[in-house]
């Protein structure tokens, strides 16, 4: 594949020089915040200074207020709860925060989640069926519901009233339902439109710790009692771990709650979130990061759903009991253990399949199938392959016995949405559903072929083949003298980081490098000394164990692009800087 090109993002040196002037920020920081297009009095402050009171009131998110009435009407008058759930991180830490909201506001609360490798996504009739059999009064789905039509219909028939709280694409018609909680309905604050399902989730259950506490006497006054407010402040946590692990983008709303729920995290996690964090020693860091949660607790939660133990992650996210979340946390650490396990196997299959049977090079999409793929697992391989190739992937796990519909997970690149892409592939498939960037498929193992055609096709029409290999963004140019650990400091202003919020990158150019070689188990990683006139510091790549042959055979000064961050060792700070590209020097970065 050609030479990935760097985009440097032009900067109005006025701007840059009213952004130090008036914010006293650093060349860096000015150039990174002019890069974010944030520049005027208000917005800069407003992006730097974020405060708790930020938060918009659950009122602003459509169906919030109506859910909590909902809600405590049937607490009040003893009605039984449930809780209807997903199998992902966002939807367990939906459950989570709306079964201990309702279960401390003293209702008789209880949650189902769906068993990924039987039941598959979303609300079901024969889940519905379990749950009416069981003594179900009130059905309140988190993370899903708001497509099925068909099945808030049998709730009906069934005698169930339905609350419906979600964020996934809704279709051309609602279901009908009690109360529908959904940014994309109108009359929705724009800060709420991007909330994922645990962010709706906190939404109605702060609304419900509100409604819990009016007092008639003070009508306008929204106040929550002390234990609940406690409550919201673990939930927020709960509700960061969902943010992230969903990848929404970390812009407005979801910025603010990721900020303080990794705080909360620190201060107010639960039990079962603390052993986790004891077992993953999170516990010994001063302060939390997306990353964090991106890296470590989001994919240990997810990897008890993709084993079929959804329900497992949930327990651990609510237990009361010490030596109960002490158990799963270790159980589901394992859990973590088998999926990565299980996911090397697919993406190297997966990976051989492409370069025996296919033109990866020239095709416009990926879509593979295998009665060996775990199904609970696909949806990281896929992933993985579309961030390798640069190209939309669909992965199917198809069923051992033949007696099922094979199940599909997609993930996108090259800006195509896969919502819509699927959609118009539709009439291959037994259902679907996502995202624009992640979604999900059934289809029989016959119309595979017929799929893969119709899904090339139409990536072929939708998607610029310059779009694989995108330009990589330079947010700002600097010299090494100029990162600092009060530089880094103050780009810490600018974090949480994630989708919609990246970590800078930067560059600097002309730079000598010193002694490159690999590093880590198996020698896959890239480290070396990146020296600049007087300043010199180290430099490291995850997984670029092959750029130590080029940059070794290299005669010259190379231009680095890199994330820079703090290294902290023995309580020793120092900057350290994680290569993303590099390129042989040219007389300026200008001439790109």
């Amino acid at each position: 594949m050609a030479e990935r090109k760097w985009h440097f993002t032009s900067h109005d040196p006025a701007v840059i020089d009213a952004l130090q002037a008036n914010h006293h920020l650093s060349p860096i920081l000015a150039q990174l915040m002019a890069a974010r297009g944030i520049h005027q009095y208000q917005e800069v402050k407003q992006f730097l200074d974020v405060r708790i009171s930020d938060l918009q009131d659950p009122s602003q998110l459509p169906g919030a207020c109506e859910a909590a009435k909902v809600i405590l009407d049937a607490i009040n008058t003893k009605q039984r709860i449930w809780i209807y759930g997903d199998y992902d991180a966002d939807g367990m830490t939906s459950t989570a925060i709306l079964y201990r909201c309702i279960q401390k506001l003293g209702g008789q609360v209880k949650y189902h989640v769906p068993n990924r490798l039987e039941d598959g996504y979303g609300l079901s009739n024969e889940a519905l069926d379990i749950i009416h059999r069981r003594g179900a009064d009130l059905v309140i789905t988190v993370d899903c519901g708001v497509a099925s039509i068909a099945s808030a219909a049998h709730a009906k028939s069934l005698g169930l009233t339905l609350i419906i709280t979600d964020h996934h694409t809704m279709s051309d018609s609602l279901p009908e339902a009690a109360a529908i909680v959904h940014p994309g309905l109108p009359g929705c604050h724009p800060m709420l439109q991007n909330l994922c399902g645990a962010g709706v989730a906190f939404k109605v259950a702060w609304a419900l710790c509100q409604l819990s506490n009016f007092d008639p006497d003070k009508p306008d006054e929204k106040r929550v009692a002390p234990q609940m407010r406690q409550f919201l402040l673990m939930a927020l946590g709960w509700a960061a771990i969902g943010t992230v692990a969903d990848v929404v983008p970390l812009v407005g709303e979801n910025r603010i709650l990721v900020r303080y729920g990794l705080a909360s995290l620190k201060s107010h996690p639960g039990l079962g979130i603390q052993q986790l964090m004891q077992i993953t020693k999170l516990d010994e860091k001063a302060a939390l990061k997306s990353d964090d949660i991106g890296f470590t607790l989001a994919p240990r939660l997810n990897a008890a759903g993709r084993l079929g133990q959804a329900q497992l992650a949930v327990e651990l996210l609510t237990t009361q009991e010490h030596s109960r979340a002490e158990a799963l946390a270790e159980y589901i650490h394992q859990l973590n253990v088998s999926r990565d396990s299980l996911d090397r196997k697919i993406f190297s299959s997966a990976t051989k399949t492409l370069k025996d049977d296919y033109d990866v090079e020239n095709d416009s999409a990926i879509v593979l199938a295998d009665h060996q793929w775990h199904v609970g697992v696909i949806g990281i391989a896929s992933g993985r392959l579309a961030e390798k190739f640069g190209l939309p992937t669909v992965l199917i796990a198809l069923d051992p016995a033949g007696s099922r519909p094979g199940t599909g997970s997609c993930r996108t690149a090259g800006g195509l949405d896969l919502y819509q892409a699927l959609k118009a592939c539709s009439e291959h498939l037994e259902g679907f559903g996502g995202h624009k960037a992640a979604a999900g498929l059934q289809i029989l193992p016959e119309n595979v072929d017929a799929f893969r055609q119709a899904f090339w096709d139409y990536a072929q029409q939708h998607m610029n083949p310059e779009d694989r290999l995108r330009p990589l963004a330079i947010d700002a140019e600097a010299s090494l003298h100029q990162l600092t650990l009060e530089t880094m400091f103050q780009i810490d202003k600018m974090a949480p980081f994630g989708q919609g919020n990246p970590v800078p990158t930067i560059c600097s150019c002309e730079v000598e490098l010193i002694d490159p070689k690999t590093m880590g188990g198996g020698d896959r990683h890239f480290s070396v000394q990146v020296k600049q006139f007087d300043s010199t510091m180290r430099a490291v790549a995850f997984g670029k164990a092959d750029w130590v042959e080029p940059l070794v055979a290299l005669d010259g000064l190379v231009d680095i692009a890199y994330k820079p961050v703090i290294n902290e060792f023995r309580g020793f700070k120092r900057v350290e800087l994680q290569l993303v590209d590099w390129r042989p020097s040219r007389v300026t970065a200008s001439t790109t």
